[in-house]
């Protein structure tokens, strides 16, 4: 397949179907904070296309801060029970506030109260604070739907590089790398 797009979306069906984990869309997103260290975190993956990959996010979290100063991002999926790993490095891009709107409309009620009432990566005095926080969110939304925070949207990452491995107990991995040259992709194998 030369297109890793439409690799990467076979190989995530793939790794949907009987699925063992309880957070089957998870994916680690790595940036590059204030002091040039790689930060890593897991994300949801929302959706790829041609455009790239899509996970959602605080603006103003850590990572949206770290985004905001150095755009370049790293992605990594391991799917142990079909033995794949990929290896996105891209340029992440904020979403239109159209598809974040459209996204926030997919999450659960109690995805949106956590979202509306906490600042994801500020310090708190006590866990009691943020259940006082969930509470007063519960009381003002209780009969009304919940808009989206204006500091909540997503991210596109536009990959630059790709890496494919279908693991081999062997060790002898097959590694597909992928090169973006203009609108085209350049295809080596590497050795395991």
């Amino acid at each position: 397949m030369n297109n890793p797009i439409e690799k990467f979306t076979s190989w995530w069906q793939q790794a949907l179907k009987n699925n063992p984990l309880n957070q089957p869309n998870a994916v680690c997103v790595s940036t590059i904070d204030e002091n040039g260290f790689p930060t890593g975190r897991f994300v949801d993956l929302k959706a790829v296309n041609e455009g790239g990959f899509v996970f959602c996010s605080y603006f103003d979290s850590a990572k949206g801060k770290h985004l905001e100063n150095v755009p370049n991002i790293a992605m990594t999926v391991w799917w142990d029970h079909v033995g794949y790993q990929v290896r996105i490095v891209g340029i992440a891009k904020k979403i239109s506030d159209r598809d974040a709107d459209t996204y926030w409309q997919g999450r659960s009620r109690d995805a949106q109260l956590t979202t509306t009432s906490f600042n994801q990566s500020a310090i708190i005095r006590d866990q009691s604070d943020l259940t006082e926080k969930l509470r007063i969110a519960e009381l003002r939304y209780s009969t009304n739907p919940i808009p989206r925070p204006e500091n909540w949207g997503g991210y596109c990452i536009n990959p630059i590089s790709i890496e494919f491995l279908t693991f081999a107990e062997t060790r002898l991995h097959l590694r597909e790398s992928y090169e973006r040259s203009g609108e085209q992709w350049k295809k080596q194998l590497l050795q395991p």
